[in-house]
């Protein structure tokens, strides 16, 4: 059995339910048991149940010593997937000491040392310090979703922009990119998450700029459907713009967390994305100008695949056997 422990809010954003919930299918088509842990956010809560996959609650104030009633209701001997950042030593013994084996992502807290694996697809600066008994780097770990390989195009000229800033989008920074692409003479469709808290500015500034140009979505069906119809994508660091550069759709990426800035960096250099800066005082001035967006969408395609779900579970069915 696979347990996923995640954490998903408002506050630190829905980007790991999704990672979760894409991998934890790959299992489950491969005839694995899945259980879900997750912390009492209901839009989270909801999106699992729909995905047909059984759901725990855990309460995050407590750091450890809950653990032990949901791995003795588990198959012998499963493997405890903490998808929530830091992991605590703590927590990391007590899995370790209930025979359960650990893997984590992108996990640089103290408990990741005790990690069986620890997956670090999205993480590119100060990677030599990482913990994990087995620490696996790089794109090709990045865990897409699959439906994306249906909606996959080049680009040839940018004609249409797609803003979608998360699940959540904690700052609000899709109401700021609205207000300065609202003077611009891009179509512009904006994508708004479950747990997007800011929707009655956003709809003040779209009525107050050009309505006609705005086209506001919220929860699409299919996010790479969506993508599919789009030239450029204005997205977070996270998860999002390496799905984005899959489908071959360039990306400009604001990050929403310190830890999102090597991401946009890392993937303007590959030539897939431009980084316009922090969220605090992100720069799109980059639109003012010529953007080749044939070659980055070429560039995107290549360098990112969409087979990092398929690695990952293999990697797991191994850790299992």
């Amino acid at each position: 059995m696979f347990v996923f422990c995640i954490e998903s809010s408002h506050a630190r954003g829905m980007g790991h339910l999704f990672r979760s919930l894409t991998l934890a299918t790959e299992l489950r088509s491969r005839g694995h048991q899945i259980r879900f842990l997750a912390n009492d956010h209901p839009n989270s809560l909801r999106i699992i149940w729909e995905r047909g996959f059984d759901v725990a609650l855990y309460d995050l104030a407590v750091v450890t010593g809950w653990e032990k009633d949901f791995l003795e209701a588990a198959a012998p001997s499963p493997i405890w997937i903490n998808d929530r950042l830091n992991t605590q030593r703590s927590h990391s013994e007590t899995i370790k000491r209930l025979n359960a084996k650990l893997v984590t992502f992108d996990d640089r807290g103290d408990g990741a040392e005790l990690a069986d694996m620890n997956i670090c697809a999205l993480l590119f600066d100060n990677t030599e310090g990482l913990k994990g008994r087995d620490v696996r780097l790089g794109v090709e770990y990045m865990i897409l979703n699959p439906e994306i390989a249906g909606y996959r195009r080049v680009r040839e000229k940018l004609a249409s922009i797609l803003v979608t800033l998360g699940g959540a989008d904690t700052y609000g920074v899709t109401i700021r990119v609205a207000k300065w692409l609202s003077s611009k003479p891009f179509p512009v469709t904006i994508v708004t998450g479950p747990s997007f808290q800011h929707m009655a500015e956003l709809e003040e500034v779209v009525a107050m700029a050009a309505p006609d140009r705005f086209k506001l979505l919220n929860q699409v069906p299919s996010l790479a459907a969506e993508m599919h119809r789009h030239d450029l994508a204005i997205t977070g660091g996270g998860l999002t713009p390496f799905e984005a550069c899959a489908a071959g759709l360039p990306c400009v990426v604001i990050a929403n967390e310190p830890f999102e800035i090597p991401v946009g960096r890392a993937l303007e250099e590959l030539g897939a994305a431009i980084f316009a800066g922090h969220h605090a005082a992100f720069d799109l001035g980059i639109l003012e100008k010529a953007i080749p967006i044939r070659s980055m969408s070429e560039t995107a395609m290549t360098k990112v695949d969409l087979g990092g779900v398929g690695r990952v579970a293999d990697l797991l069915e191994r850790l299992a056997a």
